[in-house]
């Protein structure tokens, strides 16, 4: 491609720009595979089996997509939705899901992330005929929310298990139920369907992800009020109100509607399944939208032959209950979760006789609690490291299933995992002794960690992550779960990390606690492998970015409320930095010690005192409306630092004095600079962005002259292009590591 030079002097800066006419960047061949976490990393609000192929089950994450579980026993999930980019990201946020038991290859999802202002899009029903390997989509005229409360309950969307054409499906926000009959391809309303729902989490909530109508929360068919070819005539519909009958149905396949008759009043029917051989709809009930609430609640069954209603509540006026499952094998038995038991675990209960007497997993004793079960979570460690205070069960369990095909399996989905077992008849043995089964974790293939931040090192472990919920990880294995997560100074989520350029197994690490329990930044002398708290920093600040300096001494952080704050040893109070704008990114410089780099609009700024003073330098952009994105320097130069902004990515070998604005790329997200492709090269530079007018994933080996595009969008997209964080290895040239929210992180390597 023939570059020409332009330059463009203007009071205060000097402007370069690399110019010419370019085609598209190649596509290089590249594998993108997980790093393996293990035990999935987040909450799956559903599983269901497929009651017409053995082995066929599909899960449903709030942030990551859906998965099909293999057929040939391995308990391994695969991914359905990695081609999700920057344009279709909200598709990674599943509200419902259903497989059909007819045709078992359709399989269809209710895919949005939102219903607030601040989410443009509408939801979508996708369609697939190949078991989730490709999708037909359908835009719906209204939104929902996968990751908002009431995710959990479910299944929203329905299919008619006589007539597999037909579909029903529940919504949000006062839309009301919808009907299809040509396999999800178009919608209508259900005009004569009578309630919506009014009732909300917080009403007072007018911007946050409380304050919308929960809606209509699931479709259970009488699967015996219809024969195969002829539609059902019977559908339940449950709604999510307080105070009120919530329960609707249909005796003439949804032409009229009443309220079940006889129904008890006051909780949310979170859960609902019909058993075909009892002729018996079986509900769970709490009294919050979860999936985080439920102080209480019960578990009801409507017998349809005398039309009656028993409350058999495992345990009455205790807690609300959640996951809820029938053995379609053995009538009359069935499981069912309480939603939340926060002290000392949540627990699941099982009957064989329709609800007359139940065994839990665990009863209270001495100790407090006497185990039914041993505990296998061999492929997640971390998922064993809370000590007493560790859930075995788990918490937020919505998603609860027997096996049609095997009464010994069932799994259910939790905050963190995916747990379950393959032995599960012992569970109903009479001798309690001999009862005990194995509960395992069984997500494998499920990684749904939301990724904040991602340091590969230049020695120690190949990779450092920082993880929403779950704290982060030293990962001494990219194919080995890790042992555990980041212990000593301890909280839910890190948000950032950072190593010194000189003396690189010095790593810090920032986290968004903001109850005043902890401080908030985190030193580690040796890669990782332990931890103290910064003895300066305070316990009432936290989230953001930091850098460390060089030499390692020197920490600036970029608070969570946008203060740019300094702190020049391991145990210095921080204080406000000056010259530097609330808000600005902030980095390092990998060599010069005392050499801080931040930048804010379009705006340069450069620290040579460790932090402490910032001075103003040259526009790295003549835009003044461009927002920088991030800063990177170059990992064994001084004064080499690249920014990448709204108006492209740029460069500067002078600390900001002059710059160079690469002409291929229009728009830059997350970059990085790894090990370079020859022993004298320049490093190579990974980007998330837009080259060549194509958003992607970018490598070039010459300093921005020359790109190549190393993602295939069919394969992977990694959702929003603004929530990949990158890291490139120093080590190995052409692997970079990338970050998602929801979908875990990837290692990416060329394809030799």
């Amino acid at each position: 491609m023939a570059e020409t030079m332009k330059f463009l002097l203007t009071a205060g800066f000097v402007f370069v720009a690399l110019t010419g006419l370019a085609a598209s960047a190649p596509l290089q061949c590249y594998n993108f595979n997980n790093v393996r976490i293990g035990g999935g990393g987040g909450f799956v609000p559903g599983i269901v089996f497929n009651p017409g192929m053995k082995g066929l089950a599909y899960a449903r994450t709030d942030i990551g997509g859906a998965y099909r579980l293999r057929t040939d026993g391995s308990h391994q999930w695969d991914p359905l939705l990695d081609a999700v980019n920057g344009t279709n990201w909200g598709d990674w946020y599943i509200d419902s899901i259903a497989t059909d038991p007819v045709e078992v290859s359709r399989v269809y999802l209710f895919a949005g992330a939102y219903t607030n202002s601040w989410d443009p899009n509408n939801a979508s029903i996708l369609r697939s005929t190949d078991y989730g390997r490709t999708f037909s989509k359908t835009k719906l005229p209204f939104k929902t929310g996968g990751n908002m409360p009431g995710r959990g309950m479910g299944e929203r969307l329905a299919i008619d298990p006589n007539m597999n054409r037909v579909l029903y499906l529940g919504t949000r926000s006062g839309n009301g139920l919808y009907k299809s009959s040509d396999y999800g391809a178009t919608w209508s309303k259900v005009t004569s369907f009578p309630n919506p729902g009014t009732w909300r989490v917080d009403p007072s909530d007018t911007v946050g992800l409380n304050g919308d109508i929960i809606g209509i929360v699931w479709v259970t068919f009488d699967t015996t009020s219809g024969t195969p070819g002829k539609r059902s005539k019977r559908i339940f519909v449950g709604v999510a109100e307080k105070g009120a009958e919530t329960i609707y149905v249909t005796k003439d396949g949804g032409s009229t509607w009443s309220k079940l008759a006889g129904q008890p009043i006051g909780y949310i029917p979170h859960r609902s399944v019909f058993s075909p051989k009892e002729k018996v709809l079986y509900v769970s009930y709490t009294d919050g939208a979860g999936p985080i609430d439920g102080s209480a609640g019960y578990l009801q069954k409507y017998n349809l032959t005398d039309q009656s209603w028993t409350d058999i509540s495992p345990v009455k006026d205790a807690f609300g209950y959640g996951g809820l499952t029938i053995d379609l094998q053995k009538p009359g038995t069935l499981m069912v979760a309480n939603l939340n038991q926060w002290w000392p675990d949540a627990n699941i209960w099982r009957s064989t006789d329709s609800g007359k007497t139940w065994r839990g997993i665990w009863e209270w004793a001495p100790g407090p609690q006497k185990l039914f079960f041993k505990y296998d979570v061999s492929s997640a460690p971390w998922l064993d490291s809370g000590g007493e205070s560790r859930k075995s069960v788990g918490w937020m369990i919505e998603g609860l299933a027997i096996d049609p095909f095997d009464s010994n399996h069932f799994l259910y989905g939790t905050g963190a995992t995916v747990l379950g077992s393959r032995n599960a008849l012992n569970w109903d043995n009479p001798d309690a002794n001999n009862r005990s089964i194995t509960l395992e974790s069984l997500a494998a293939g499920i990684q749904e960690t939301s990724v904040q931040a991602l340091l590969a090192p230049p020695v120690g472990p190949p990779l450092i992550s920082a993880v929403g919920d779950i704290t982060g990880f030293v990962h001494k294995s990219l194919d080995v779960a890790p042992p555990d997560y980041f212990k000593n100074a301890l909280w839910s989520t890190t948000c950032d990390l950072d190593y010194a350029g000189n003396v690189p197994t010095k790593i810090v690490r920032i986290g968004t606690d903001g109850s005043g329990a902890k401080k908030q930044v985190a030193i580690s002398t040796d890669s990782g492998a332990t931890w103290v708290e910064h003895a300066g920093a305070p316990r009432t600040i936290n989230s953001g970015t930091i850098a460390l300096s060089a030499n390692g001494r020197s920490y600036v952080w970029r608070t969570g409320s946008g203060s740019v704050l300094v702190s020049n040893s391991d145990s210095a109070a921080f204080v406000a930095s000056s010259g530097v704008p609330s808000g600005a990114i902030i980095a390092s410089d990998r060599l010069a010690d005392h050499r801080f780099y931040a930048a804010s609009g379009n705006a340069f700024y450069v620290s040579n005192d460790g932090g402490v003073t910032f001075t103003k330098t040259a526009a790295f952009t003549a835009s003044s409306s461009a927002a920088a994105f991030e800063i990177v320097a170059h990992p064994t130069k001084q004064r080499d630092v690249w920014v990448s902004s709204s108006a492209g990515l740029h460069h500067s070998t002078d600390s900001g004095k002059t710059w160079t604005t690469i002409s291929a790329v229009s728009r830059g997200y997350n970059v990085s600079l790894g090990a370079p492709k020859t022993a004298r090269g320049y490093p190579a530079i990974y980007l998330v962005g837009v080259v060549d007018g194509i958003q992607g994933v970018y490598k070039s080996d010459d300093a921005g002259i020359h790109w190549v595009k190393i993602n295939d969008a069919t394969k992977w997209g990694g959702g929003r292009p603004d929530a990949i964080p990158v890291s490139a290895d120093l080590r190995q040239y052409g692997r970079v590591f990338l970050g998602t929210n929801g979908r875990g992180i990837f290692q990416a390597s060329p394809c030799y």
